[in-house]
């Protein structure tokens, strides 16, 4: 190993490249155990590298296994889930060592573990054998016995994921917390994307890495790694181990509406694969985009098998886009089993038995996963002779994709590209709910691989503007000259990701957690408590129809009523802006899912004999990226109020933060500018 060792850490920094033959042998484990008492630790107060840190980490370790024939220990919670050795999982243990340093540090002891999967339908990973325990200052030893619990979590705005969660007891200023667990993974992809996020929220003292690799399908051939923001790249030892060790790691800073963290850490990326590197990038994804359009061409078949499947659905006398339209909505009246939740045993051996590698098998049985039902979409549009091609794009929800760094495992998932009416449309019928001619948010405006038999060309896809996603809100309101309230109907229409979004995240939900979303989000965009209750439940299985909900809504003192005078603003559904970019610095780039819009139109009846006598100025600011806009309108016993927030942004670096900031505060502005309103005896009597 040392000879091909020192021939693969080479010219191609940023990366060690390396040909690895494994052999591995069965090993008894027992996870990672608690360190002893350091008196010296017990004493710290503070950290001079990390100022004012709430907490540190004295020490980590994560020891990763992804070999595959070590037989573990046998937990009947897991063993159910694989039967033979393809099906082992793979293994990764970590401990953490924590000083608490002040008071606000004891949130800490309120342990979050983020889990790989991005739903709870998804059971391919879980964390088992949990242990924690707390040193107080005194030396004493307080033991976790309590329960291990899942939830989402909202970090930032736009970072939210799914975690098991625990809380350490007897916790108080000067403690060490250490606690340790096992996350088993199943699903192949957490082998071929391993990799160790160095950097954590808290300052890093010292960490230990380590990683026994793959042995398996890869077993001749490449494994390579990346370590972007770490400075001592990791090295490869003789009996088959990557290890790394760093310390003094700086806390890592997470703020609202940011990149992935997964993107932005310090991390070290391990990806297996059978594509080498080659010293011209161009001639790299030539040979890539070939062997992944002899995949696909074998997965699709010839045209002829799929004919009679289309003459089935269209007519000869449709158009191409009819054509498209027919079978993309067939594709996804098909069982997709990417979205439903984890499998038994028993219907695992039931699929195995279907032979789902084929286009024609897809159709004949019925179902397949998201990625074999859009090829499935690609072979029907090529029999019926539309001019399609396959893509295999890159999903941007974790990562940015650098052609350069040469990893192919990158290229995450695929669509399909239409040429109709000369013009390029790109469809993902495997993503559920995903209208025809839009692909889900992760999939827009990346860099894929159109594939051709010559190796195919790069694209982009295509990014919706902002006026495709929008959530439009209509309210008719009743304003109470005693209380101040607002009162009355509520409907708010979801298009096209928007929609998408919350079909998505509340699929697997029954129509209660339904109801307390669409609710919870009406109060989020409200300044003030207020009462929502759902009255009309939207259609939540379509792809093609808006997502509309209807509400009952009351606002107690929306209006100050002051004698014979009220004074409200127009901003009812600004609550989602009133702290948005609010920090004077910022670190990261600005990040969006999507471009979006968000509309008002609002009519509040005014109580009788009201009527306005101050309206504020009606306001219009466009930056091309984004833009507002807001009127007020005194009409005949009421007032009309239209507001618009449009932001056609992705990415923005962080030296436009000072003009979006600007941007920001003029719009909370505008929404808090008054509105007064008398009686016309008030009026009469001066």
């Amino acid at each position: 190993m040392a000879g091909v060792r020192s021939r693969t850490v080479f010219a191609f920094s940023p990366w060690i490249i390396l040909i690895v033959a494994l052999f591995c042998t069965t090993t008894a484990r027992a996870g990672i155990g608690f360190q002893a008492i350091s008196p010296e630790e017990l004493k710290m107060t503070s950290e001079p590298k990390a100022p004012g840190a709430p907490a540190i980490i004295l020490y980590r370790q994560l020891d990763r296994d992804d070999s595959r024939r070590n037989r573990y220990d046998k937990d009947s919670n897991w063993n159910t889930y694989y039967r033979d050795d393809r099906d082992v999982p793979q293994i990764e243990d970590n401990y953490f060592r924590i000083k608490i340093l002040t008071e606000e540090g004891r949130k800490y002891a309120d342990v979050e573990i983020p889990m790989p999967f991005r739903n709870t339908s998804d059971r391919s990973a879980d964390v088992f054998g949990v242990k924690a325990r707390t040193i107080r200052p005194d030396g004493s030893v307080i033991n976790f016995d309590g329960k291990v619990f899942e939830k989402t979590i909202v970090k930032a705005k736009g970072q939210k994921y799914l975690a098991k969660t625990f809380a350490i007891p007897g916790v108080e200023v000067g403690s060490i917390i250490e606690y340790a667990y096992t996350m088993k993974m199943l699903d192949r992809s957490y082998v071929h994307g391993s990799h160790w996020t160095i950097s954590n929220d808290l300052f890093t003292k010292n960490a230990r890495f380590s990683l026994k690799v793959y042995r398996g399908a890869f077993s001749e051939g490449t494994l390579r790694w990346t370590w972007p923001g770490v400075q001592t790249p990791p090295k490869l030892d003789l009996d088959d181990f990557v290890r790394l060790e760093v310390s003094d790691i700086p806390a890592f800073q997470t703020e609202d509406y940011m990149p992935p963290q997964e993107e932005m850490r310090a991390r070290v990326d391990f990806f297996y694969t059978e594509d080498a590197p080659d010293k011209d990038v161009a001639s790299f994804w030539k040979r890539v985009g070939k062997r992944l359009n002899s995949n696909v061409d074998m997965f699709i078949g010839k045209p002829d098998a799929m004919r009679q499947a289309v003459s089935q659905i269209v007519s000869p006398k449709d158009s191409p886009e009819e054509k498209a339209r027919k079978l993309y909505a067939r594709v996804q009246q098909l069982r997709n089993t990417s979205y439903e939740v984890h499998k038994t045993e028993e219907e695992k051996k039931r699929d195995d038995e279907k032979d789902l590698s084929t286009a024609e098998g897809v159709w004949k049985h019925g179902y397949g996963n998201g990625v074999q039902l859009t090829w499935l979409y690609l072979a029907l549009a090529k029999a019926a002779g539309l001019e399609a091609y396959g893509v295999e794009v890159a999903d941007r929800s974790n990562y940015f994709l650098d052609p350069k760094v040469m990893n192919s495992s990158k290229l995450d998932a695929n669509a399909v590209l239409l040429r109709l009416n000369g013009q390029d449309v790109y469809c993902d019928p495997g993503a559920a709910f995903t209208p025809f001619g839009l692909l889900p948010w992760n999939e827009t405006g990346v860099m894929g691989l159109r594939l051709d038999k010559d190796g195919g060309s790069w694209i982009s896809t295509t990014l919706p503007e902002s006026t495709v996603s929008r959530i439009e809100r209509k309210a008719n309101l009743k304003l109470s000259a005693e209380t101040g309230a607002l009162e009355g109907k509520l409907t708010i229409t979801y298009t096209g990701l928007e929609a998408l979004r919350l079909r998505m995240e509340e699929r697997n939900e029954d129509e209660e957690a339904r109801k307390k979303l669409l609710e919870d989000e009406v109060k989020a965009t409200i300044p003030v408590a207020s009462e929502v209750e759902l009255v009309t439940q939207p259609e939540w299985k379509s792809s093609t129809l808006p997502l509309v909900a209807g509400f009952k809504l009351k606002v107690p003192g929306w209006a100050i009523i002051t004698g014979r005078r009220a004074m409200l603003t127009g901003g009812l559904f600004s609550g989602t802006e009133k702290h948005v970019f609010d920090h004077a610095e910022r670190k990261h780039p600005i990040y969006y899912h999507y471009p979006s819009s968000k509309m008002d139109d609002i009519t509040i009846e005014l109580p009788d004999g009201w009527h306005a006598t101050s309206l504020p100025p009606e306001t219009n600011r466009d930056q091309q990226s984004f833009a507002y806009s807001s009127k007020v309108v005194n009409e005949k016993g009421s007032l009309h109020l239209t507001r618009k927030l449009s932001l056609d942004i992705l990415l923005l670096e962080t030296k436009y933060y000072p003009t979006l900031q600007n941007f920001y505060r003029m719009v909370r502005t505008s929404d808090e500018q008054q509105i007064v309103l008398q009686p016309d005896t008030a009026t009469a009597s001066r």
